[in-house]
């Protein structure tokens, strides 16, 4: 009887605790805040493996998961290169081709359906993803390497790729590999013409409402694995004009607005309540030229573009000098393949000049087209290259365009672009969006028939197919010095990504357009 009664007292304790801890969440639940975002633009869709671009990773970041996660908060995080696990609990190298992963157990998609390896194996599947002519044209530049992926039981998943990757962990913590519902994909994509607009994931918050063009409503996905998000509902409302989203931020309709131009910066810091809050990010701005164009199609012009633009007068001017121009198209965060010696980006206007008389230039228009809010600065940034390219001879317009959807790509002689490093290796930036997967060669074609291009893929696949550090080094270092020469494009700085954020957010901003809202990174100071 002693047990017994000892037994009853514990129960009775547990099950008051229990119930204190079911009225204390209930309550939080209630309590929590709407986060409300002030973006200056929204994506089209929600495929996470479609939409790989600055508006819709940063959405998309709070719906899906990815098996292994950038450790973008901890001291020890290598500024996002450490990976820690996510879906999946733990990985191991079985051999040189075949990767093991474990998943967590317990993990559900929004719609109830728990997670499995099937759910895996269909993500990275060939007719998604992987295959050269997969449903998502841009998931081959990421994932063509894979040979198979198969399920050997419910919670365990093998990666094989064709030959050995020395990035295949960092591939799966990275852009395109965020997980969806296999049979909640499959049956939206009978009724969405062949790629759902909005598949599930497992994310903190789930999809409450789309309106294109005015704004994304996330609600919070209360059993998530990682803990119960921290906010009621997370909105993304489009506000293109960035002096109407610090209005916003400035009478507290926004907590959060983003692309703050620098000029704005002492502005929002000026109030109490508010701060602004930045990174330089692991993307650059660039240029693509259209090298099939019959006025860039010599190469001596393009490369006369090149020396004619003054990147750091750029970064002085627009970034108040907080910018960062790189090393030619290399981050440092690339460790032992970064090369310090290669000159990258020059400003050398006279040898321009005569680069454009050896080219028998006359006069022939160049078009320099650009959107005036998808990327901060853009537009300045145009008038001050048109500028800079007059002062070397070249006959140069703006054209400015409110989207880049539905123009021929083949009528575009030079774009507005950006390039974000995916991981942190060559294979993650230059290869991957300047190789024969990414749009410049497959999509809009501006990147073909070269002298050098040849030669570039060749290297590129030894990049992405040995582990050896020298031969890697070797090929990742004369791709660069190729690209240069060839100049298909021009990078011209690493923007500065300002926030403005309510003081009373807690959130810390990402080296990628990631917005990180779980509980680990977005907490609140309010009564």
């Amino acid at each position: 009887m002693p047990f017994t009664r000892k037994f009853s007292t514990n129960l009775t304790k547990v099950a008051a605790a229990l119930l204190l801890t079911t009225c204390s969440s209930l309550a939080f639940a209630q309590d929590r805040h709407d986060l409300v975002v002030g973006v200056a633009d929204l994506p089209a869709t929600l495929e996470p493996g479609k939409e790989l671009s600055n508006v819709g990773t940063r959405v998309n970041y709070s719906i899906f998961d990815t098996l292994i996660r950038r450790d973008f908060l901890s001291a020890d995080g290598g500024g996002g290169s450490t990976l820690i696990p996510g879906l999946a609990t733990s990985w191991s190298r079985i051999d040189d081709l075949t990767l093991e992963v474990k998943l967590r157990e317990g993990v559900t998609f929004h719609n109830g359906a728990a997670l499995t390896a099937e759910d895996i194996v269909f993500t990275f599947s060939p007719e998604r993803l992987s295959g050269e002519n997969a449903l998502l044209p841009e998931g081959p530049a990421y994932f063509s390497v894979l040979d198979e992926v198969v399920a050997v039981d419910p919670l365990t998943v093998r990666f094989v790729t064709k030959a050995p990757d020395p990035l295949l962990e960092q591939r799966l913590a990275s852009w395109a590999s965020w997980v969806v519902n296999k049979a909640d994909w499959e049956a939206k994509a009978a009724t969405d013409g062949g790629v759902p607009m909005f598949p599930v994931g497992t994310g903190p918050y789930m999809l409450e409402s789309y309106k294109a063009d005015e704004a994304i409503h996330l609600v919070a996905f209360d059993d998530y694995f990682g803990g119960m998000p921290t906010a009621a509902s997370v909105t993304f409302r489009e506000v293109p004009e960035p002096s109407t989203r610090v209005a916003g931020l400035v009478s507290g309709e926004f907590d959060i607005v983003t692309n703050v131009a620098p000029d704005q910066i002492d502005q929002i810091n000026g109030y109490d309540d508010i701060e602004t809050r930045s990174v330089v990010l692991a993307n650059s701005h660039v240029l693509v030229y259209n090298v099939t164009d019959t006025v860039l199609d010599d190469i001596r012009i393009r490369q006369a573009m090149n020396l004619g633009i003054d990147r750091e007068l750029l970064n002085q001017a627009l970034w108040g000098g907080q910018a960062v121009v790189p090393n030619g198209h290399q981050y440092p965060e690339y460790g032992d393949m970064y090369n310090p010696d290669h000159v990258g980006l020059e400003y050398a206007p006279d040898r321009a000049r005569a680069l454009l008389a050896e080219a028998g230039y006359n006069g022939e228009l160049i078009r320099y087209t650009t959107q005036p809010n998808y990327y901060l600065n853009s537009l300045p940034a145009a008038q001050a290259i048109i500028e800079m390219w007059k002062e070397i001879g070249l006959n140069v317009e703006l054209n400015v365009v409110e989207s880049f959807s539905g123009i021929d790509p083949s009528t575009l002689q030079v774009r507005t672009w950006s390039n974000s490093t995916r991981y942190p290796d060559p294979v993650g930036g230059l290869w991957n969006v300047w190789g024969p997967f990414g749009s410049a060669q497959r999509a809009n074609k501006s990147w073909i028939g070269t002298e050098n291009l040849a030669r570039f893929n060749e290297l590129g696949a030894i990049l992405q197919s040995t582990v050896d550090l020298e031969t890697r080094q070797q090929a990742a270092w004369e791709m660069l010095e190729l690209w240069k020469t060839d100049a298909p494009g021009t990078i011209l700085y690493q923007p500065l990504e300002t926030y403005g954020v309510a003081k009373d957010v807690n959130w810390q901003p990402y080296t990628f357009y990631y917005m990180d809202l779980r509980p680990e990174n977005l907490s609140f100071n309010r009564d």
